[in-house]
């Protein structure tokens, strides 16, 4: 009788999972549309009062992204003075939308990754998961496991598409 044997288990591949660095706290966006008088100007006075009237507590635990999607000019100090309301509560503020914040969470997230734990293995980066994670984030970590893995596929270890292969010197 042939013994089946499992060459997947046997091949030495090492599965780096992108969801495995994915913060699950909830993503607000706020646009600071809302604080414009009649959608073009930004008033201080107003804009100050709204700073200290508004309830910040709905922001706490929660990644927030500032934008304004109006075609309004908007002074910087506008987004500093959010920013130092939102800091006590939210987690995570940028100035962007939430693509970007998607983004800089998972920059954040793989600067923390010790890429010498993949030093000459053979990595499969995996792919097609539950959870967002933004194709910068694949481009990210391919870039850094480039500089010290033997190889790099994508998908998973039954069924990898290669993307780099270091030669033998």
């Amino acid at each position: 009788m042939d013994e089946f044997v499992n060459k997947v288990a046997n091949s030495g591949l090492i599965t780096f999972n992108l969801e495995d660095y994915y913060d699950r706290s909830e993503r607000v966006l706020f646009d600071i549309k809302d604080c414009l008088f009649m959608g073009l100007i930004l008033k201080e006075k107003d804009f100050r009062e709204f700073i200290k009237t508004h309830d910040w507590n709905q922001y706490n635990n929660k990644h927030v992204a500032i934008i304004c999607s109006a075609d309004a000019i908007v002074p910087t100090w506008a987004y500093m003075l959010l920013a130092s309301a939102l800091q006590s509560h939210a987690k995570r503020i940028i100035f962007g939308d939430l693509q970007m914040l998607e983004n800089t969470l998972m920059t954040e997230a793989l600067a923390k990754i010790n890429i010498q734990d993949y030093a000459n293995q053979k990595v499969v980066i995996k792919g097609c998961g539950d959870l967002p994670v933004p194709t910068s984030a694949y481009v990210e970590i391919t870039a850094k496991l480039a500089t010290v893995a033997k190889s790099i596929m994508y998908g998973e270890p039954c069924s990898t598409v290669p993307i780099m292969k270091r030669k033998e010197v």
